[in-house]
């Protein structure tokens, strides 16, 4: 039910290969149809405030049907092997309705939530 992940993605090789890891572990073998983006290019990183921000973001992700790209990854290492969707803006896929964004501070403050739309009404 996964169509879109908001990723922490801090642009460091450990920290990024890590939380990739981890998401094709959950997500498992469609993982890699699942467009993954990541916001950090966009605002910069707002430390105690970049959870609810991108929380956000994610919300008007569901809200618009469209995934924004990462922007700034000139060059995506092989080992990531996820959707991550750069260049241009990407239409949310219809068949899912879970967004998920992850959230990893200092000392081990980690945090995904998983925000699902709401049915449109008739």
């Amino acid at each position: 039910d996964v169509v879109h992940v908001n990723a922490h993605a801090t642009a460091t090789a450990e920290g990024d290969l890590a939380e990739a890891g981890a998401l094709r572990a959950v997500l498992g073998a469609g993982g890699g149809e699942v467009p993954v983006t990541a916001l950090k290019g966009h605002l910069g990183h707002l430390q105690g405030a970049a959870g609810g921000v991108e929380a956000v973001a994610a919300v008007l992700t569901l809200h618009n049907g469209v995934v924004p790209p990462t922007v700034g990854c000139a060059r995506l290492d092989e080992e990531i092997d996820l959707d991550v969707v750069t260049g241009a803006p990407r239409a949310l896929p219809e068949r899912g309705d879970l967004v998920l964004s992850n959230s990893f501070g200092f000392g081990g403050h980690n945090a995904v939530l998983a925000l699902r739309r709401l049915p449109r009404s008739a």
